[in-house]
């Protein structure tokens, strides 16, 4: 106990030294009211300066700051243009972040006051006797029921320009291990005891997402502390070309957006423009992501409510029209250069239905372009995809097919084409789900390779939906007679148990190789999962992969609404890169695993080789083994 009088003491003498101020402006006691420890708000003066715009400013050091100086932030409340706001230094917090990271203390005032510290106004710039001080950046823990924020000095945010490519230790991707450790949970007993100045939120605001997607994804923004928003975004944002008039764009105190995703469905983080030269423009006061250098659209935005809450603030906008693209993702702040174009993954999805079994099919489109970075990528598609998939879900019964199937352009690589197919069952991961994982991960083998990222031309992907549960297994196979010459047909049945009906009882028919030797051999008719579990595992050992291998390697996977009948020999098959060589004998092998030194090759006891694929309307599980003798 009297320790925590001690700290109370303390803290009062601390607002005691606040109240006093020093220097320019400073405020006296009497101007603090007595129930409030910071004082009333702030008001603006008489006479205002006009509102700032683009060009060479004046800067206050941070060793000019003084407690009880006046001063006016600029942010937008609606619409696009950016109003003044009140602001009184409260004091400064030194080495808050850092060695010489220090953070202004000021409460605002005037609307400020009623919306509290919202989400979106970072980087709102403070101006005291005309010369810029820094951007609002911080506000203190939840439930304040003062205005007080913190303002990185501007100093620290022009240091922007000056980075190198470097990239920061702990960025903000999905399941990185910053967002792993976000998740890590403090006694309440520690939070408690003390005020935490934290970044204010940056609201990503999802536009043409349904609530059930965002409910879905919410563990993932919570992961990495992000504050998600149902939001909008204008028709104009489906290009990641500037719009005309890009030279006169986001002005100091207006609302400035990354984008992550544009056209018919949009993701954007949404703060406010600090300082623009003309050419560069400096916003947020902190980080988006802390993704270092980065190459995102940049637009512009429109304002239409600041909810004002005490818990969670937050304005409500539109992303408007692009300006230029985002260059720099720091801890200070973001950077991002006017005019200039970030490049993005076009995507078109189309999407078919038939809700109902002999109903007609219908058909949605979607266009829109993906922010390119090796971890928000794969995240993005996944994200987009599930969703559409909920567009068609809420037509659909519980007991539904999907299957996506994919094409994707690139430059100086083959095209990669992809088929997969999941029905609704009993698994803990919704069928929507396991689709958007498993496109996912299509793009996380492609921009996770250590050669270099792939240059997407572009992406087309169609979504069915059918209705029932299409799932069956293999229950049973035969062969009309066991027996066979090399180069001869081999003719047989299998049964297949649905998951409601009656069995399916599928024919096949095979020729065998001509280079069969005489003796007992074995077929299999089996699903997908069998024939691509040793390719799969032997992309997984090898880290060497270039881009063309793992194309290659994704080209070769089965599809698993199919049944393959495959002849297997006993001779080993070993995965080189992404070539398989089969009935390799064991002195080829020395020699292959002797030019190949500390590398893992995986290889197999046996050989299997396709003869044939018997295309099925179902989702196929499960595998038979039948004996043959070549004479």
């Amino acid at each position: 106990m009297k320790a925590i009088l001690a700290l109370a003491a303390a803290a009062v003498a601390t607002l005691g030294l606040w109240a006093q101020g020093s220097g320019a402006n400073s405020g006296s006691a009497a101007a603090y009211s007595a129930h409030s420890p910071y004082g009333v708000a702030p008001v603006l003066p008489t006479s205002l300066p006009p509102r700032p715009h683009a060009g060479a400013v004046p800067i206050m050091p941070i060793s000019q700051i003084k407690p009880g100086m006046h001063g006016i932030a600029w942010t937008v409340f609606q619409g696009a243009q950016a109003e003044p706001v009140p602001v009184e230094i409260i004091g400064r917090w030194e080495n808050t972040w850092g060695p010489r990271q220090d953070t202004i203390l000021a409460k605002l005032g005037g609307k400020a006051a009623q919306t509290n510290v919202a989400g979106g106004m970072s980087g709102s710039p403070v101006y005291i006797d005309g010369k810029l001080i820094g951007a609002i950046a911080l506000r203190i823990s939840v439930f304040s029921p003062d205005a007080i924020c913190g303002i990185t000095p501007i100093e620290q945010m022009l240091e922007i320009n000056d980075i190198d490519a470097s990239r920061p230790a702990n960025p903000r991707t999905p399941l990185s291990p910053a967002a792993q450790r976000a998740e890590l949970t403090v006694p309440p007993s520690l939070l408690s005891n003390a005020a935490r100045l934290t970044p204010i939120e940056t609201p990503l605001a999802l536009s043409g997402f349904h609530e059930s997607t965002l409910r879905e994804f919410q563990p993932y923004f919570d992961q990495m502390g992000v504050t998600t928003v149902q939001g909008g975004a204008a028709g104009s944002l489906g290009s990641s070309t500037p719009a005309p008039g890009w030279k006169n764009a986001l002005q100091p105190g207006e609302a400035i957006a990354g984008v992550l995703v544009s056209g018919d469905m949009s993701v954007t983080g949404l703060g406010t423009v600090t300082y623009n030269d003309g050419k560069r423009v400096l916003g947020f006061g902190h980080s988006f992501f802390n993704l270092g250098p980065v190459s995102m659209p940049m637009a512009k935005g429109e304002i239409l409510m600041v909810l004002s809450s005490q818990f969670q603030p937050n304005k409500f906008a539109n992303a408007t029209e692009i300006a230029g693209a985002l260059r720099q993702d720091r801890h200070s702040g973001i950077m991002g250069e006017l005019g200039a174009v970030a490049e993005t993954i076009p995507v078109t999805l189309k999407v078919r239905t038939q809700p109902e079994p002999g109903a007609p099919a219908q058909q949605k489109e979607y266009h829109f372009n993906v922010f390119i970075h090796p971890k928000w990528t794969p995240f993005l598609m996944m994200l987009t995809a599930y969703n559409t998939l909920q567009d068609i879900n809420s037509a659909a019964s519980d007991e539904a097919t999907y299957q996506l199937t994919g094409r994707v352009e690139f430059d100086g690589l083959p095209t990669m084409q992809v088929s997969n197919t999941v029905a609704s069952g009993d698994s803990p991961m919704p069928a929507p789900m396991q689709i958007g994982a498993w496109w996912a991960d299509k793009f996380n083998r492609l921009f996770q390779n250590q050669h270099g990222m792939p240059k997407v031309r572009r992406v087309d992907a169609t979504l069915e939906m059918t209705s029932g549960r299409r799932v069956a297994s293999v229950e049973s196979a035969w062969l009309d007679q066991a027996e066979a010459a090399p180069g001869g047909r081999l003719t047989g049945k299998v049964a297949l148990r649905p998951w409601r009906g009656q069995r399916i009882v599928r024919d096949f028919s095979v020729t065998l190789p001509n280079g069969l030797p005489r003796g007992e051999h074995r077929l299999v008719v089996g699903d997908a999962a069998v024939l691509n579990r040793a390719q799969a595992m032997a992309g997984m050992l090898n880290r060497n992969l270039d881009l063309a291998q793992t194309v290659y390697l994704l080209n070769q996977e089965k599809s698993n609404d199919r049944l393959y009948v495959a002849v297997v020999e006993a001779r080993p098959t070993v995965y080189d890169d992404d070539k398989a060589l089969r009935e390799v004998p064991p002195s080829v092998l020395n020699v292959i695993q002797s030019g190949a030194p500390g590398r893992m090759l995986a290889a197999t006891p046996e050989s299997a080789r396709i003869l044939e694929e018997l295309p099925l309307d179902t989702v196929v599980n499960g595998s038979a083994s039948l004996r043959f003798k070549v004479r």
